[in-house]
């Protein structure tokens, strides 16, 4: 019901083409756990690859809205800066990071890529 965007169109469609896949485990119970977050239902973080001490994560604004979003992510972050899809730092790039994660603003259907420099 409602627009595609109420509908949570986005997020069921990779819930149907991306399924979580079940791993067996110790019965032991664990907390919940997740790299990454982001505050905003109109970004989807798309992937995450993995560099010599360093991570690089995409997002793109999926509503067609201009938007302002929060990065958060329980990895041990010491740098993080934005890059182009080459992955090449940009110039002025350099995010600040907050006690709440990085802020990061979208227009329509904007991608970014953030490289995170991660602390040993």
């Amino acid at each position: 019901a409602g627009s595609f965007q109420e509908a949570g169109v986005i997020q069921q469609a990779y819930n149907l083409n991306f399924p979580l896949h079940v791993v067996p485990a110790s019965c032991a119970h664990r907390p919940a756990w997740s790299a990454f977050s982001v505050s905003s239902p109109a970004i989807v973080l798309e992937t995450a690859e993995d560099r010599p001490e360093a991570v690089v994560v995409r997002l793109y604004e999926a509503h067609g809205s201009t938007v302002t979003t929060w990065l958060q992510t329980s990895l041990p972050i010491k740098e993080a800066m934005l890059c182009d899809l080459l992955e090449r730092p940009a110039a002025q790039g350099h995010l600040r990071l907050e006690p709440r994660g990085l802020r990061l603003s979208f227009t329509p259907f904007r991608v970014l890529s953030v490289l995170l420099v991660l602390s040993h």
